[in-house]
Protein backbone atom coordinates (compact mmCIF):
# COMPACT_ATOMS: atom_id res chain seq x y z
CA UNK A 1 0.00 0.00 0.00
CA UNK A 2 3.02 2.77 -0.10
CA UNK A 3 3.37 5.53 -2.49
CA UNK A 4 5.50 3.29 -4.46
CA UNK A 5 3.33 0.64 -4.99
CA UNK A 6 2.35 -0.53 -8.93
CA UNK A 7 6.22 0.29 -9.65
CA UNK A 8 8.35 -2.90 -10.67
CA UNK A 9 12.22 -2.61 -9.92
CA UNK A 10 15.06 -4.77 -11.24
CA UNK A 11 17.88 -4.95 -8.80
CA UNK A 12 21.47 -6.38 -9.54
CA UNK A 13 22.16 -7.60 -6.56
CA UNK A 14 25.25 -5.98 -5.21
CA UNK A 15 26.35 -4.68 -1.03
CA UNK A 16 26.34 -1.67 0.49
CA UNK A 17 24.88 1.74 -0.76
CA UNK A 18 22.56 -0.89 -3.68
CA UNK A 19 20.55 -2.65 -1.46
CA UNK A 20 20.00 0.25 0.94
CA UNK A 21 18.21 1.69 -1.87
CA UNK A 22 16.56 -0.75 -2.77
CA UNK A 23 15.51 -1.89 0.59
CA UNK A 24 13.61 2.44 0.63
CA UNK A 25 11.67 1.20 -2.68
CA UNK A 26 10.23 -2.06 -1.71
CA UNK A 27 9.60 -0.14 1.63
CA UNK A 28 7.51 2.04 -0.01
CA UNK A 29 5.65 -0.81 -1.78
CA UNK A 30 7.44 -1.03 -4.96
CA UNK A 31 8.04 -4.49 -6.18
CA UNK A 32 11.64 -5.27 -6.41
CA UNK A 33 12.91 -8.51 -7.59
CA UNK A 34 16.61 -9.07 -6.23
CA UNK A 35 18.94 -10.56 -8.87
CA UNK A 36 21.35 -12.09 -6.85
CA UNK A 37 25.23 -14.33 -8.19
CA UNK A 38 25.26 -17.88 -7.67
CA UNK A 39 27.78 -17.60 -5.54
CA UNK A 40 27.53 -13.71 -3.80
CA UNK A 41 30.58 -11.99 -2.69
CA UNK A 42 32.47 -12.75 1.10
CA UNK A 43 32.62 -10.43 3.18
CA UNK A 44 34.11 -12.19 5.91
CA UNK A 45 30.41 -11.74 8.19
CA UNK A 46 28.78 -14.23 8.74
CA UNK A 47 25.06 -14.17 9.50
CA UNK A 48 21.57 -15.35 8.59
CA UNK A 49 19.42 -13.89 6.41
CA UNK A 50 17.31 -12.50 8.81
CA UNK A 51 19.96 -10.70 9.83
CA UNK A 52 20.62 -9.24 6.41
CA UNK A 53 18.40 -6.20 6.95
CA UNK A 54 19.11 -4.04 3.89
CA UNK A 55 17.60 -7.01 2.09
CA UNK A 56 14.45 -7.37 3.51
CA UNK A 57 11.15 -7.28 1.45
CA UNK A 58 12.43 -8.34 -2.02
CA UNK A 59 12.46 -11.96 -3.60
CA UNK A 60 15.77 -13.27 -4.90
CA UNK A 61 16.71 -14.68 -7.90
CA UNK A 62 20.38 -16.43 -8.00
CA UNK A 63 21.19 -15.63 -11.71
CA UNK A 64 24.56 -16.35 -13.28
CA UNK A 65 24.71 -13.22 -15.66
CA UNK A 66 27.61 -14.79 -18.19
CA UNK A 67 25.63 -17.59 -18.87
CA UNK A 68 24.18 -17.73 -22.11
CA UNK A 69 20.66 -16.55 -22.05
CA UNK A 70 20.96 -14.65 -18.97
CA UNK A 71 20.72 -11.62 -20.74
CA UNK A 72 17.74 -12.64 -22.69
CA UNK A 73 16.57 -12.68 -18.91
CA UNK A 74 17.38 -10.20 -17.43
CA UNK A 75 15.65 -7.82 -20.55
CA UNK A 76 12.86 -9.32 -20.40
CA UNK A 77 12.66 -7.94 -16.80
CA UNK A 78 13.63 -5.09 -18.02
CA UNK A 79 11.06 -4.93 -21.10
CA UNK A 80 7.90 -4.65 -17.94
CA UNK A 81 9.97 -2.74 -15.33
CA UNK A 82 9.89 1.01 -14.66
CA UNK A 83 13.33 0.85 -13.03
CA UNK A 84 16.76 -1.03 -12.69
CA UNK A 85 19.74 0.02 -10.01
CA UNK A 86 22.89 -1.37 -10.42
CA UNK A 87 26.61 -0.81 -8.50
CA UNK A 88 29.16 -2.71 -10.69
CA UNK A 89 32.02 -0.86 -11.59
CA UNK A 90 31.72 1.29 -14.64
CA UNK A 91 31.93 -0.63 -17.89
CA UNK A 92 30.51 -3.62 -16.27
CA UNK A 93 27.05 -4.06 -17.41
CA UNK A 94 28.31 -2.65 -20.97
CA UNK A 95 30.25 -5.68 -21.00
CA UNK A 96 28.02 -8.16 -19.94
CA UNK A 97 25.69 -6.55 -22.57
CA UNK A 98 22.88 -5.19 -20.05
CA UNK A 99 24.15 -1.21 -20.32
CA UNK A 100 21.86 1.71 -20.53
CA UNK A 101 21.88 1.30 -24.05
CA UNK A 102 20.75 -2.56 -24.10
CA UNK A 103 18.29 -2.13 -21.56
CA UNK A 104 16.51 1.75 -23.05
CA UNK A 105 16.28 0.01 -26.01
CA UNK A 106 14.27 -2.54 -24.70
CA UNK A 107 12.33 -0.12 -22.47
CA UNK A 108 12.19 3.70 -23.44
CA UNK A 109 10.97 4.35 -20.55
CA UNK A 110 13.29 2.62 -17.66
CA UNK A 111 15.00 4.17 -15.33
CA UNK A 112 18.21 2.96 -15.20
CA UNK A 113 19.83 3.60 -11.78
CA UNK A 114 23.90 3.52 -11.62
CA UNK A 115 25.82 3.68 -8.07
CA UNK A 116 29.58 4.00 -8.03
CA UNK A 117 32.30 5.75 -5.48
CA UNK A 118 33.55 8.27 -8.37
CA UNK A 119 30.81 8.03 -11.28
CA UNK A 120 30.88 7.01 -14.53
CA UNK A 121 33.59 8.40 -15.66
CA UNK A 122 36.99 10.69 -14.49
CA UNK A 123 40.12 9.64 -13.76
CA UNK A 124 38.74 7.79 -10.18
CA UNK A 125 36.25 6.21 -11.88
CA UNK A 126 37.81 2.74 -11.52
CA UNK A 127 39.33 3.01 -8.22
CA UNK A 128 37.97 0.69 -5.41
CA UNK A 129 36.94 2.08 -2.45
CA UNK A 130 34.58 1.91 0.43
CA UNK A 131 32.54 4.61 2.61
CA UNK A 132 36.08 5.59 4.48
CA UNK A 133 37.38 6.03 1.04
CA UNK A 134 35.40 8.18 -0.30
CA UNK A 135 34.02 10.48 2.82
CA UNK A 136 38.14 11.14 2.44
CA UNK A 137 37.87 11.84 -1.14
CA UNK A 138 34.96 14.42 -0.33
CA UNK A 139 37.04 16.13 1.76
CA UNK A 140 34.32 15.09 5.13
CA UNK A 141 36.70 12.54 6.98
CA UNK A 142 39.13 15.40 7.41
CA UNK A 143 36.64 17.16 9.68
CA UNK A 144 35.41 13.83 11.85
CA UNK A 145 37.40 13.79 14.58
CA UNK A 146 39.16 15.74 17.38
CA UNK A 147 42.24 17.67 17.48
CA UNK A 148 45.73 16.37 17.61
CA UNK A 149 43.97 12.93 16.59
CA UNK A 150 43.40 11.00 13.20
CA UNK A 151 39.86 11.30 11.67
CA UNK A 152 37.57 8.88 12.80
CA UNK A 153 35.10 6.88 10.44
CA UNK A 154 31.33 7.21 11.45
CA UNK A 155 30.12 3.81 10.53
CA UNK A 156 29.35 3.62 7.00
CA UNK A 157 26.19 5.83 7.34
CA UNK A 158 27.45 8.90 5.01
CA UNK A 159 29.03 7.66 1.92
CA UNK A 160 27.16 4.19 1.75
CA UNK A 161 23.68 5.38 3.10
CA UNK A 162 23.62 8.75 2.57
CA UNK A 163 25.47 9.90 -0.08
CA UNK A 164 24.87 6.93 -2.13
CA UNK A 165 21.84 5.01 -1.43
CA UNK A 166 19.67 7.47 -0.54
CA UNK A 167 20.69 9.57 -3.16
CA UNK A 168 20.46 7.16 -5.86
CA UNK A 169 16.66 5.92 -4.00
CA UNK A 170 15.91 10.00 -4.71
CA UNK A 171 17.29 10.21 -8.19
CA UNK A 172 15.40 7.02 -9.38
CA UNK A 173 12.04 8.34 -8.08
CA UNK A 174 12.97 11.73 -9.56
CA UNK A 175 13.42 10.05 -12.87
CA UNK A 176 9.87 7.91 -12.49
CA UNK A 177 8.52 11.19 -11.40
CA UNK A 178 9.80 12.96 -14.82
CA UNK A 179 9.20 9.60 -16.94
CA UNK A 180 5.03 9.52 -15.71
CA UNK A 181 5.27 13.47 -18.27
CA UNK A 182 7.53 12.35 -20.87
CA UNK A 183 7.26 8.82 -21.56
CA UNK A 184 10.92 8.33 -21.75
CA UNK A 185 13.73 6.63 -19.56
CA UNK A 186 16.91 8.23 -18.44
CA UNK A 187 20.67 7.15 -16.66
CA UNK A 188 20.87 8.03 -12.70
CA UNK A 189 24.61 8.49 -12.04
CA UNK A 190 25.48 8.05 -8.47
CA UNK A 191 28.80 8.72 -7.08
CA UNK A 192 28.68 8.23 -3.10
CA UNK A 193 32.06 10.57 -3.43
CA UNK A 194 29.37 13.62 -5.09
CA UNK A 195 27.14 12.54 -2.75
CA UNK A 196 28.74 12.93 0.30
CA UNK A 197 30.23 16.61 -1.04
CA UNK A 198 26.35 17.86 -1.46
CA UNK A 199 25.81 16.60 2.09
CA UNK A 200 28.62 18.91 2.88
CA UNK A 201 26.89 21.93 0.93
CA UNK A 202 26.25 23.87 4.71
CA UNK A 203 30.38 23.07 5.18
CA UNK A 204 31.17 24.96 1.86
CA UNK A 205 29.39 28.02 2.70
CA UNK A 206 30.72 28.42 6.17
CA UNK A 207 34.03 27.49 4.82
CA UNK A 208 33.75 30.24 2.81
CA UNK A 209 32.69 32.73 4.96
CA UNK A 210 35.40 31.97 7.21
CA UNK A 211 33.58 30.08 10.11
CA UNK A 212 35.60 26.87 9.64
CA UNK A 213 39.23 25.97 9.17
CA UNK A 214 41.17 22.83 8.00
CA UNK A 215 42.02 22.15 12.01
CA UNK A 216 40.26 19.37 13.06
CA UNK A 217 38.61 19.59 16.13
CA UNK A 218 38.76 23.24 16.76
CA UNK A 219 35.62 24.28 14.91
CA UNK A 220 31.80 24.75 16.06
CA UNK A 221 30.69 21.11 15.09
CA UNK A 222 33.53 18.82 15.39
CA UNK A 223 33.84 19.23 19.10
CA UNK A 224 36.18 22.20 18.77
CA UNK A 225 32.92 24.38 20.62
CA UNK A 226 32.65 22.83 24.03
CA UNK A 227 28.49 23.41 23.79
CA UNK A 228 28.65 21.77 20.93
CA UNK A 229 30.07 17.71 22.37
CA UNK A 230 29.56 14.78 24.11
CA UNK A 231 31.27 14.80 28.15
CA UNK A 232 31.54 11.38 30.15
CA UNK A 233 29.29 10.68 33.19
CA UNK A 234 30.20 9.54 36.91
CA UNK A 235 29.24 5.89 35.40
CA UNK A 236 31.15 5.85 31.97
CA UNK A 237 27.90 6.65 29.83
CA UNK A 238 28.44 9.98 28.08
CA UNK A 239 25.60 13.38 27.58
CA UNK A 240 25.72 15.17 23.99
CA UNK A 241 25.65 18.89 23.82
CA UNK A 242 24.55 20.90 21.20
CA UNK A 243 23.41 24.42 23.14
CA UNK A 244 24.29 26.54 20.11
CA UNK A 245 21.58 29.36 20.28
CA UNK A 246 22.60 32.31 23.23
CA UNK A 247 19.18 30.81 25.33
CA UNK A 248 20.03 27.65 25.06
CA UNK A 249 23.62 28.13 26.10
CA UNK A 250 22.48 30.16 29.66
CA UNK A 251 20.17 27.93 30.30
CA UNK A 252 23.12 25.19 30.17
CA UNK A 253 25.02 27.02 32.03
CA UNK A 254 22.32 27.64 34.50
CA UNK A 255 21.80 23.78 34.82
CA UNK A 256 25.63 23.01 34.89
CA UNK A 257 25.49 25.46 38.17
CA UNK A 258 28.47 27.63 36.91
CA UNK A 259 28.85 31.44 37.88
CA UNK A 260 28.24 33.00 34.22
CA UNK A 261 30.24 35.81 35.48
CA UNK A 262 32.91 33.67 35.61
CA UNK A 263 33.26 32.50 32.11
CA UNK A 264 34.47 33.88 28.83
CA UNK A 265 32.35 34.55 25.94
CA UNK A 266 30.17 31.74 24.04
CA UNK A 267 32.05 32.06 20.87
CA UNK A 268 35.35 33.53 22.69
CA UNK A 269 36.86 30.38 20.92
CA UNK A 270 40.48 31.42 22.48
CA UNK A 271 38.68 29.72 25.66
CA UNK A 272 37.10 26.98 24.50
CA UNK A 273 39.48 24.40 26.01
CA UNK A 274 39.39 25.89 29.29
CA UNK A 275 35.64 25.46 29.29
CA UNK A 276 35.73 22.47 27.87
CA UNK A 277 37.18 20.89 31.16
CA UNK A 278 35.29 23.00 33.13
CA UNK A 279 31.87 21.22 31.60
CA UNK A 280 33.65 18.02 31.69
CA UNK A 281 34.24 18.04 35.43
CA UNK A 282 30.76 18.93 36.08
CA UNK A 283 29.22 16.41 33.55
CA UNK A 284 31.55 13.73 35.37
CA UNK A 285 30.13 14.33 38.77
CA UNK A 286 26.22 13.05 38.14
CA UNK A 287 25.72 9.81 36.37
CA UNK A 288 23.71 9.64 32.48
CA UNK A 289 20.53 9.10 34.00
CA UNK A 290 20.53 11.81 36.54
CA UNK A 291 21.32 13.87 33.82
CA UNK A 292 18.81 12.82 31.93
CA UNK A 293 16.07 13.88 34.96
CA UNK A 294 17.35 17.35 35.30
CA UNK A 295 17.40 18.32 31.64
CA UNK A 296 13.96 16.40 30.79
CA UNK A 297 11.69 18.89 31.21
CA UNK A 298 13.97 22.05 30.22
CA UNK A 299 14.65 23.42 26.65
CA UNK A 300 18.42 22.76 26.52
CA UNK A 301 19.32 20.36 23.69
CA UNK A 302 20.65 18.31 25.86
CA UNK A 303 20.47 14.53 25.65
CA UNK A 304 21.96 10.89 26.78
CA UNK A 305 24.20 8.78 24.17
CA UNK A 306 21.99 5.72 23.72
CA UNK A 307 23.36 2.69 22.48
CA UNK A 308 21.10 1.61 19.16
CA UNK A 309 19.38 -1.31 22.01
CA UNK A 310 18.99 1.88 24.14
CA UNK A 311 17.62 4.10 21.63
CA UNK A 312 15.31 1.26 20.35
CA UNK A 313 13.69 0.95 23.75
CA UNK A 314 13.13 4.68 24.17
CA UNK A 315 9.72 5.37 25.50
CA UNK A 316 9.29 7.98 22.29
CA UNK A 317 10.48 5.47 20.02
CA UNK A 318 8.11 2.72 21.33
CA UNK A 319 5.44 5.51 21.16
CA UNK A 320 6.15 6.24 17.76
CA UNK A 321 6.99 2.45 16.65
CA UNK A 322 10.13 3.56 15.24
CA UNK A 323 11.38 0.05 15.15
CA UNK A 324 9.49 -3.17 14.00
CA UNK A 325 10.64 -6.72 14.25
CA UNK A 326 11.12 -9.18 11.77
CA UNK A 327 11.53 -12.57 12.58
CA UNK A 328 13.22 -12.07 16.37
CA UNK A 329 15.46 -9.31 14.19
CA UNK A 330 14.44 -5.50 15.78
CA UNK A 331 15.07 -2.88 13.17
CA UNK A 332 13.74 0.01 12.09
CA UNK A 333 10.72 0.86 10.50
CA UNK A 334 10.31 2.09 6.89
CA UNK A 335 11.08 6.05 6.45
CA UNK A 336 9.53 8.49 6.56
CA UNK A 337 5.82 8.35 7.06
CA UNK A 338 2.79 8.91 4.86
CA UNK A 339 -0.84 9.18 6.15
CA UNK A 340 -2.91 8.14 3.24
CA UNK A 341 -0.10 5.31 1.39
CA UNK A 342 1.33 3.92 4.59
CA UNK A 343 5.05 2.50 3.70
CA UNK A 344 5.60 -1.12 5.14
CA UNK A 345 8.34 -3.12 5.30
CA UNK A 346 8.21 -7.04 3.53
CA UNK A 347 9.16 -10.59 4.42
CA UNK A 348 12.72 -11.22 5.76
CA UNK A 349 15.81 -11.16 3.58
CA UNK A 350 15.89 -14.15 1.37
CA UNK A 351 19.14 -16.21 0.74
CA UNK A 352 20.19 -15.43 -2.61
CA UNK A 353 18.05 -17.95 -5.03
CA UNK A 354 15.24 -18.67 -2.39
CA UNK A 355 13.14 -17.05 -4.45
CA UNK A 356 14.01 -18.31 -8.00
CA UNK A 357 11.02 -20.20 -8.96
CA UNK A 358 8.20 -18.14 -7.30
CA UNK A 359 10.15 -14.62 -8.37
CA UNK A 360 10.21 -15.68 -11.67
CA UNK A 361 6.69 -17.03 -11.95
CA UNK A 362 4.99 -13.33 -11.06
CA UNK A 363 7.09 -11.90 -13.29
CA UNK A 364 5.68 -13.91 -15.75
CA UNK A 365 7.91 -16.80 -16.69
CA UNK A 366 6.21 -20.32 -16.89
CA UNK A 367 7.22 -23.36 -14.86
CA UNK A 368 8.57 -24.88 -18.13
CA UNK A 369 10.40 -21.77 -19.02
CA UNK A 370 11.98 -21.54 -15.22
CA UNK A 371 13.07 -25.41 -15.27
CA UNK A 372 15.13 -24.60 -18.55
CA UNK A 373 16.54 -21.88 -16.98
CA UNK A 374 18.11 -24.16 -14.54
CA UNK A 375 19.02 -26.67 -16.52
CA UNK A 376 20.96 -24.26 -18.24
CA UNK A 377 22.91 -23.01 -15.13
CA UNK A 378 21.43 -19.80 -15.96
CA UNK A 379 19.18 -19.91 -12.53
CA UNK A 380 19.58 -21.90 -9.43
Amino acid sequence: MGPLHGYKIVEIGAIGPGPFCAMMLADMGADVLRLDRLAPAELGLKREARHATLNRGRRSVAIDLKAPGAVDLVLRLVKQSDGLLEGFRPGVMERLGLGPDACLAANPKLVYGRITGFGQDGPLAQTVGHDINYLAYAGALHGIGRRNAPPSPPLNLLADMGGGGMYLAFGIVCALLEASRSQKGQVVDVSMVEGVMSLMTSVFGMRGAGLLHDRRGENYYDSGAPWYDSYETADGKYMSVGAIEGRFYKTLIGLLGIDDGTLPGQHDKKNWPELAKRFAAVFRAKTRDEWVALTEDKEVCVAPVLTPDEAARHPHMLARNATIEIEGVVQPAPQPRFSRTPAEAGAVASEAGADTGPGLETWGFSAGEIAGLRSAGVVA
